[in-house]
């Protein structure tokens, strides 16, 4: 069970009418020592979760390899994405595999390995995110990316992903036009971490009632700074901004 997001949280029910007179204030103590340990946990967790993602991004810092941790809500058209990024590093010849976290099934890892990059494949099961040791584990399943890229694809997720890092040098937020543009109010966490936001789908934009200024607007009140890039995945518009951050990236690491 993860105590930080609550992803396989158990429901707890209130059994006040139970309780004998006077034995209010001996459960109040024992919720409130409760809570301390609850507490406790999630703080031993995102620790824990920490110290692995410092050492990852130690380790992958060390080869030159530039890592990156792709979020965003399900249906946003992130594998779509990342199936014609990892071609188009591949035709320039930059080394790159991919992390694939979804709750089940392999289709996402068999998509990637389909155009010839090394996948792995993490299912969560109830989890609704990614940690840093389940990155780590699968680090040594695929080659080392000397000047290369890792792309961890999370699990769509809005939420959970946000607080937990991987060992990325930056969180890619996939934001569809096919959503809506309260999103960035909805999920300000998660837009607050995203250090570039691809706004996905806009080939769909003569078709939908999307209005991009506001979701701008939006965006830019939980975050003024990341750069956010208008793309799609189906037709390419956008990419050559998008390939252009990569390299920089790629040379910041």
């Amino acid at each position: 069970m993860c105590t930080v997001c609550g992803c396989e949280s158990h429901h707890t029910h209130d059994h006040a009418h139970h309780v004998p007179h006077g034995h209010e204030h001996g459960h109040a103590h024992h919720g409130e020592g409760l809570h301390t340990r609850v507490l406790q946990l999630e703080q031993d967790i995102l620790a824990g979760n920490q110290h692995m993602a410092d050492h990852v991004r130690e380790h992958l810092a060390g080869e030159h390899t530039l890592v990156l941790n792709l979020v965003s809500s399900p249906g946003s058209g992130k594998t779509t994405l990342l199936v014609e990024t990892v071609t188009r590093l591949q035709a320039a010849q930059v080394p790159v595999a991919v992390i694939e976290g979804d709750q089940q099934t392999s289709f996402d890892a068999e998509r990637i390995r389909a155009t010839g990059i090394p996948a792995v494949q993490i299912n969560t099961g109830k989890g609704c995110h990614l940690d840093a040791r389940q990155v780590h584990d699968a680090l040594h399943e695929l080659p080392a990316l000397p000047h290369g890229v890792l792309m961890i694809e999370n699990v769509g997720n809005l939420v959970c992903p946000a607080g937990f890092d991987l060992g990325e040098r930056a969180k890619v937020l996939v934001f569809s036009v096919t959503e809506g543009e309260d999103k960035p109010l909805k999920y300000p966490d998660m837009f607050q971490a995203a250090g570039l936001i691809l706004l996905n789908k806009c080939d769909l934009l003569p078709y939908l009632g999307f209005d991009v200024d506001k979701a701008m607007g939006f965006i830019r009140q939980v975050n003024p700074d990341a750069p956010v890039l208008q793309v799609s995945a189906t037709t390419g518009a956008g990419f050559e901004d998008w390939m252009a951050w990569l390299r920089q990236q790629c040379a910041a690491s």
